[in-house]
């Protein structure tokens, strides 16, 4: 117990040291929300990754998935890292870098309301990320507690209470470049973490070989009548396991907090650097998680669905190992979760200044007036989502996967399309942006409110947010075609960015017909 306890206590101090060490970066908006656009390829794409993979994924996400699909949830890994990092860097990276900074936007929404024209936008995709961040942040909470409560036997409450307020503490003092380098340290911890933690309950079953021996002995003939569906390529329900596969893949191209560490990548050539770092960190940390996850059902004989959930699922096959990993697993989760906490906070805070209340509510807001905002929001929001995790605990209303599933699904299936066509095509229309927000919107508060309404297959969060994110690609460009276009000279001037014509010497040459 005394060596956890020195674990957090030097984790803890770090985080705050580095928090109040980065205050001179955070001395006006550009610095306290983009780090001044000058943050390097390492720390962008830790930042990234941590900011993708949070408490949800360790113990939410791997539990559930790898419970329902055995050892097949690896491809959710796989996904995360082929296209949730790899193409989201290679397709987004290079023209959301560049036309943000000749738009001079700081946040999504922002980029909506330049790039479109169209203050509405701007406002309405503000609400939307506020509104929906909200239950995914009360999400981490949720599987950080149940590995304190394994660890230390603390009571949930104090376990939130005091996550939120370090989080609070650095972000605050610091801006995006404290949790940038804050990131880059917890992504360390994840990495060796994870491997660590695979190793040891691999071992436990006697090893790699035995472990997938014992998952094909294992039958559930609720899910799958076929033997040994559980250590099989595709698992045991192939069509489920894509959508999620799609959610959280796809879902970081149209999540504000995770686009907007493009936005502030030193340099154009820093992007090359950190698309390898991002997809080697997702390999790793991802398909880890999954991997990990796949093998739930050899500790089914400890394990209580019906009373603890699938949450329950990860810290009981954690449960049994030696102390000082039990430790370095609750300083991984913990890290994942305040890395994905401070991104998000951070996030929402600048959108809710800058695209609400800035000239809307607020007509006049200089630079100082803005960072005192965003800062007294960063407390309200995360004040607002302690509240919601607390109650959601007490009230058992929902597991992590459903909380995640709603958020990701009403906003990046809201603002993805929009975001990408708008950076490729000149063509995109504001009335397309307008319907890919609200048709996300509103399915998703039905899948919330009206399941059984639904189709079987979309009653699912998960598979409901992947629909609405392929609704929306398919839709935009189809209403953008019988909709009038922002502009002419508005979208030639937002596209002019990326072909900035340049004077080069030529040697004079004597032209046909002239003499010697």
């Amino acid at each position: 117990m005394i060596i956890k306890i020195l674990m957090l206590l030097v984790f803890f101090g770090v985080m705050v040291s580095i928090g109040l060490y980065c205050r001179k970066h955070a001395t006006d908006v550009n610095g306290f929300v983009l780090g001044g656009r000058s943050v390097g390829p390492w720390l962008t794409a830790f930042a990234y990754g941590t900011s993708y993979f949070s408490a949800v994924i360790f113990v939410g996400y791997a539990g559930q998935f790898g419970w329902k699909y055995g050892i097949a949830s690896t491809w959710i890994g796989i996904g995360n890292a082929l296209i949730g990092s790899l193409l989201a860097w290679v397709i987004l990276g290079r023209r959301t870098r560049i036309m943000t900074q000749h738009l001079n936007t700081a946040t999504m929404p922002e980029f909506f309301g330049k790039r479109f024209g169209n203050p509405s936008l701007k406002i309405a995709a503000s609400i939307i990320t506020f509104i929906f961040m909200i239950p995914y942040t009360a999400s981490l909470y949720n599987g950080l507690s149940r590995l304190f409560g394994m660890a230390f036997n603390i009571d949930y409450s104090v376990c939130v209470i005091a996550m939120a307020i370090l989080t609070g503490i650095y972000v605050i003092a610091g801006g995006y470049m404290a949790t940038a380098i804050n990131d880059f340290i917890q992504g360390l911890i994840m990495i060796f973490g994870i491997c660590a933690v695979i190793g040891a309950v691999l071992k436990s079953q006697g090893g790699f070989l035995s472990a997938l021996n014992g998952l094909a002995q294992i039958s559930d003939p609720e899910v799958s009548a076929t033997p040994g569906a559980f250590n099989s390529f595709f698992g045991p329900d192939p069509l489920n396991l894509l959508g999620v596969v799609i959610l959280t893949s796809l879902g970081t191209w149209g999540l504000p907090q995770m686009v907007q560490k493009f936005y502030a990548i030193k340099s154009e050539k820093n992007i090359g650097t950190g698309t390898v770092i991002s997809t080697v960190f997702a390999f790793i940390v991802a398909g880890g998680c999954y991997f990990l996850g796949g093998f739930g059902r050899l500790f089914s004989d400890k394990i209580d669905i019906a009373s603890g959930g699938f949450d329950s699922i990860v810290p009981t096959m954690l449960s049994g190992l030696p102390d000082i990993l039990i430790a370095v697993v609750v300083i991984l989760v913990l890290s994942a979760s305040m890395s994905t906490l401070s991104s998000l906070v951070l996030a929402s805070s600048s959108t809710l200044t800058l695209d609400l209340l800035k000239g809307h509510v607020i007509k006049k807001m200089d630079e100082k007036k803005q960072l005192l905002i965003m800062r007294a929001l960063i407390v309200v929001f995360i004040a607002i989502s302690v509240v919601i995790a607390l109650i959601q605990y007490k009230s058992n209303v929902t597991f992590i996967a459903q909380l995640m599933g709603m958020s990701w699904g009403a906003m990046a299936g809201a603002v993805l399309a929009p975001f990408l066509y708008g950076l490729y095509s000149k063509n995109t229309s504001p009335a397309a942006c307008w319907v890919s927000f609200l048709f996300s919107t509103i399915f998703m508060l039905v899948n919330m409110f009206a399941r059984p309404s639904l189709p079987a297959l979309l009653q699912s969060p998960i598979n409901a947010g992947a629909f609405c994110m392929i609704f929306g690609l398919i839709i935009v460009p189809i209403v953008s075609l019988f909709t009038p276009k922002p502009d002419k000279q508005l979208v030639d001037d937002a596209f002019s960015c990326y072909d900035k014509k340049v004077v080069v010497p030529q040697s004079e040459a004597l032209g046909e017909g002239e003499e010697v």
